[in-house]
């Protein structure tokens, strides 16, 4: 039994101290390097947040925030597409804006930081689609399919906003640098959301932690991420052809060969015979 206890202590730390090198050193040594600007996405994403919230703090400015970024099942598809890269930054009217904004904030500049800008913003675009999009197939399965459909009135309430982003890149980013004491923060929190307080907002979220895991176990995979001999065999094909050497002489003795008659030079007067 000690033998035991004493191999899952050594594992703990060693995943806990890769977690606090992947989540936390990592990151702080890239923007000691680039500075303010690996933070782009993060101030964006949080000055976006308060100028919406700061816009719908009235009737017309809310009206306005909601035609731009508001986001229901009963749009059309079209429709729906178009305003999901606003509501991003439209935040829930109901919650404490401030402590969703210092997630926000947190969640895209460990992703910037990490992944890189491309990647950050395909990320939480495609986890906040992807809840949108399910939605609307809960919503036409209809109530029932074992408590997986929804309701018709469903389709009427905004859906979650920037929090399936800050999910979905948090789920990612714990997947892809294995910390699971961030993961089970994250995606278990969800689970506890969605079964002590059943509403869309937790399916959403559930949705967004979803599509991140399965993103995560492509990453890495491109053509320029290729792994073990595909990587050398295409390093080999992109490397320059040798140029072509001279032919060795074959090995062994020469030839016999007779040698050749010595040319006297002529000199002038000798062997001139006197035509007189």
């Amino acid at each position: 039994m000690r033998d035991v206890a004493a191999r899952c202590a050594r594992f703990t730390v060693r995943t806990l101290r890769g977690e606090w090198h992947g989540i936390v050193v990592d990151p702080v040594r890239r923007l000691a390097h680039r500075g303010l600007s690996g933070l782009v996405l993060a101030f964006v994403a949080a000055f976006g947040v308060i100028f919406f919230h700061a816009v719908a703090q009235r009737p017309a400015g809310e009206a306005v925030v909601r035609i731009a970024g508001g986001v229901q099942a009963d749009l059309p598809l079209w429709l729906a597409l178009l305003r999901t890269p606003v509501s991003l930054y439209v935040p829930a009217l109901d919650l404490p804006v401030w402590a969703g904004i210092t997630q926000l904030f947190l969640a895209f500049a460990l992703a910037e930081l990490t992944l890189g800008r491309g990647r950050t913003l395909f990320i939480s675009y495609a986890t906040t689609l992807a809840g949108t999009l399910t939605v609307r197939v809960m919503i036409a399965l209809g109530p029932g399919w074992w408590g997986l459909g929804l309701p018709p009135e469903a389709g009427r309430v905004l859906d979650t906003g920037p929090s399936a982003a800050v999910v979905g890149l948090f789920t990612y980013l714990s997947v892809v640098r294995r910390a699971p004491v961030v993961f089970f923060l994250t995606g278990g929190s969800m689970v506890v959301e969605s079964v002590v307080k059943p509403n869309l907002a937790g399916r959403e979220h559930l949705i967004a932690v979803a599509a991140a895991i399965v993103l995560a176990l492509f990453h890495g995979r491109g053509p320029g991420r290729l792994p073990g001999r595909a990587a050398a065999l295409a390093r080999w094909r992109r490397s320059p052809a040798p140029s072509a050497a001279p032919a060795a002489a074959p090995a062994g003795p020469r030839p016999h060969r007779p040698p050749r008659p010595r040319r006297h030079p002529v000199l002038p007067g000798a062997n001139v015979r006197d035509s007189s």
